[in-house]
């Protein structure tokens, strides 16, 4: 019988890395951290007090508070899309998280997707971005098959931006084609209506397979201003499509509940009727666990400057429980750290870049950069993750990569065909897969490590995280290319020509690295949440726990019967 023997990876802090060190990475990180958490409180808060005050006078609950009422006792929600329309403008309107806040809420004991119309902003209107925020957290909840609880209090379109939102693949009306995909596959989804639900607001509860309705909540297809211009009809939209119409007569809803607290008490029930969770099956025994080092210490383990290395098993040792890890082929491909751990007791899969120098495969004696793919990395990374696909175990991705190696010597052996080997596989793995930014996500090197577009459950990113083909300074050069010599300098003597390509070439630099804030590809959904390093372990046991919470949705082997015990007798 093939047992899974972990062991114990890590160091104390003080043994590896001196105080000065750790103490600059962790001021810095503190310092990008509490910025971060201004930032969050200010979207949080909608459009602020005077509209959160507004909500309460009607009676209502705004939809932060809904959450908290929903989600058990003591337990943690887990936001994404944050940041979505962060910095944006609309006309001389901003949409703090587009309008919507979606997020991982564990309600009696079973973690459901929530979709929560945020009634401070526009009384729950969809902007730009909030049809495509909406829908990612409904591929989410399709890929881990959980239940889906949306809190609908939307007053259909902001109209001044409908071109933006409406027509597209992706507009609004693709909300709809996913609650039709979700409930396809079986997946519940229950919804609670709280107050306007206007044209595609109407439209997103029906589907579901519960629908409750407040006493002040109306369901319509045009409102009662619409109906007044267009008809001469001078009526509310409650007489139209309130409780007692679409309860009692059109039997679009199911139940009426007096108030907020009441439908939330109600949705609770619904989910309580659920299966059980199937973690603690899936946990062959084991018991969750924290790491032997605190993940807290990430902040002094992880430097700012991306220039600098650090030991990627130090950060693996606190993620992981007890501090574990088994990896697999160590010995090839050493810029590729692969192998398994527990994570809350459960197995999970890990790719991840080694940024520190190793040993060339060939070169005796030759060191060669980390963080880079070569040609072994890349068979290893496609062979392991193979395997964990066919075992049916979640696989982590922790990016830290500049990219792909090249020149003569990556041509020569074929970089391009063992890539495309890897993205096929990534791109048809059915296994959940997690994606970490780090700190670097640079180039193909960030879609051969499962960046967003191969469709991870989710992907995450750091403070610490820039995201994009290339730095700003190495693309001013490849910008400016003509106007430089062989050794990259500019090669005019002309003062003012000089002068004018070294303020073209800083202006290319500085709005690359701005692009590269995490902030701004978070804010354009190209990142699914950016979070704190010490907040990273507390997501990754909630997303692990996600993975195995349902039977039947995909292949889980039990340990004994792995293809990586194969690898792992083949590699040795």
């Amino acid at each position: 019988m093939a047992k899974v023997l972990l062991e114990r990876i890590g160091n104390s802090l003080s043994s590896f890395l001196p105080q000065e060190a750790a103490q600059q990475n962790q001021e810095k990180i503190d310092t990008l951290e509490q910025e971060y958490q201004v930032q969050r409180a200010e979207i949080k808060a909608g459009w602020g007090q005077k509209y959160i005050d507004r909500v309460h006078k009607r009676g209502k609950m705004t939809a932060w508070e809904r959450i908290e009422a929903l989600k058990d006792e003591g337990s943690e929600v887990f936001p994404m899309g944050t940041y979505v329309n962060y910095g944006l403008k609309f006309g001389e309107r901003d949409s703090p998280g587009a309008g919507v806040v979606t997020a991982f809420v564990k309600v009696h004991d079973r973690y459901v997707v929530v979709i929560a119309n945020d009634n401070t902003v526009a009384s729950g209107s969809w902007w730009p971005m909030t049809p495509e925020k909406i829908q990612r957290a409904q591929k989410m909840a399709l890929k881990l098959h959980l239940p889906v609880i949306y809190l609908v209090d939307c007053s259909g379109l902001y109209l001044p931006e409908q071109s933006r939102s409406f027509p597209g693949p992706t507009g609004a009306g693709h909300i709809f084609k996913m609650n039709s995909v979700l409930s396809a596959q079986q997946i519940p989804q229950v919804a609670g209506v709280f107050g306007d639900c206007i044209a595609g607001g109407g439209y997103m509860p029906l589907i579901s397979d519960v629908v409750y309705m407040t006493e002040q909540a109306y369901m319509v297809i045009a409102g009662a201003a619409l109906i007044k211009g267009a008809k001469s009809q001078n009526i509310t939209s409650l007489s139209i499509g309130g409780a007692d119409i679409h309860v009692h007569l059109s039997r679009c809803a199911d139940y009426r509940c007096p108030d907020d607290q009441t439908v939330i008490q109600k949705i609770r029930g619904e989910i309580s009727k659920l299966p059980s969770s199937a973690m603690d099956y899936y946990r062959f025994g084991q018991k969750a666990s924290s790491p032997l080092h605190s993940a807290d210490e990430l902040k002094q383990i992880l430097p700012s400057d991306h220039r600098l290395v650090y030991s990627i098993y130090e950060v693996i040792a606190r993620l992981t429980d007890l501090s574990l890890f088994w990896e697999i082929m160590p010995n090839e491909g050493q810029e590729i750290v692969c192998g398994i751990a527990r994570i809350s007791g459960l197995y999970v899969g890990i790719i991840a870049n080694n940024v520190e120098l190793t040993n060339h495969p060939v070169q005796e004696g030759s060191k060669r950069p980390g963080s880079i793919l070569y040609q072994q990395g890349i068979a290893k990374i496609t062979t392991f993750s193979r395997a964990c696909n066919s075992d049916g175990i979640p696989i982590l991705w922790l990016q830290d990569i500049s990219g792909f190696d090249i020149g003569l010597e990556a041509e020569r052996q074929g970089l391009l065909g063992y890539g495309s080997n890897l993205l096929y596989t990534n791109s048809t793995n059915e296994t959940p897969m997690i994606t970490v930014l780090l700190r670097k996500a640079s180039g193909a090197g960030y879609y051969a490590m499962a960046g967003a577009p191969y469709d991870p459950v989710i992907q995450l990113s750091t403070p610490l995280t820039r995201l994009g083909v290339m730095d700003g300074k190495t693309l001013a050069i490849a910008t400016y290319n003509t106007s430089l010599d062989d050794n990259f300098q500019i090669a005019t003597q002309d003062p003012q020509e000089r002068a004018k390509i070294e303020k073209g070439m800083q202006q290319v630099e500085e709005r690359i690295q701005a692009d590269m804030d995490p902030r701004v590809t978070a804010s354009l959904l190209a990142t699914d949440e950016i979070v704190m390093l010490g907040e990273l372990r507390p997501y990754l046991v909630a997303l692990t726990e996600m993975c195995y919470q349902n039977t039947g949705c995909r292949r889980v082997k039990n340990p004994r019967i792995w293809s990586i015990h194969d690898i792992c007798a083949l590699s040795s």
